[in-house]
């Protein structure tokens, strides 16, 4: 299961990278607005197609789950900061290897993906397990009496 989800996952963020792009390269062909407005609102477009793309599709969840969306924003916000702060390290620490700048976005990016992918799957879309066993209420006073 969770190798379908991985898969179905690295489709997804592929898709997703795609609508970023093609929607900040179409605001800017337009000319409607500025390079940083553009990114935001790409940026924004993706994650919003992230979050139904993977909802749906990856792992399956028809309704919205209490406070997913939340979650889901948490989430985001966590691992862009883990994105800049392992490419931040990762720069100064490769700092005498040629083609630093892309090993280091190939790293952040690497566990940016994991910690999404991580995340979605046991905080955003986690499903609530179910006792194996429910205890009825009426079947614990039951065997509370004595005969």
């Amino acid at each position: 299961m969770i190798k379908r989800e991985f898969g179905i996952f690295l489709i997804v963020g592929s898709l997703t990278v795609l609508v970023d792009f093609a929607v900040y390269r179409g605001l800017l062909w337009l000319d409607i607005t500025s390079i940083d407005l553009a990114k935001g609102v790409s940026f924004l477009a993706g994650t919003i197609f992230a979050y139904f793309a993977n909802r749906f599709w990856t792992f399956g969840h028809q309704s919205i789950a209490a406070g997913s969306v939340g979650r889901f924003a948490v989430l985001y916000l966590s691992t862009l900061i883990a994105n800049i702060a392992v490419n931040a390290l990762a720069l100064k620490a490769l700092i005498d290897v040629p083609s630093s700048l892309q090993w280091a976005f190939l790293l952040a990016t690497g566990v940016s993906a994991t910690l999404n992918f991580l995340g979605m799957k046991f905080f955003v879309f986690h499903s609530q397990a179910k006792p194996a066993n429910p205890v009825n209420p009426d079947d614990s006073a039951k065997s509370s009496e004595l005969p």
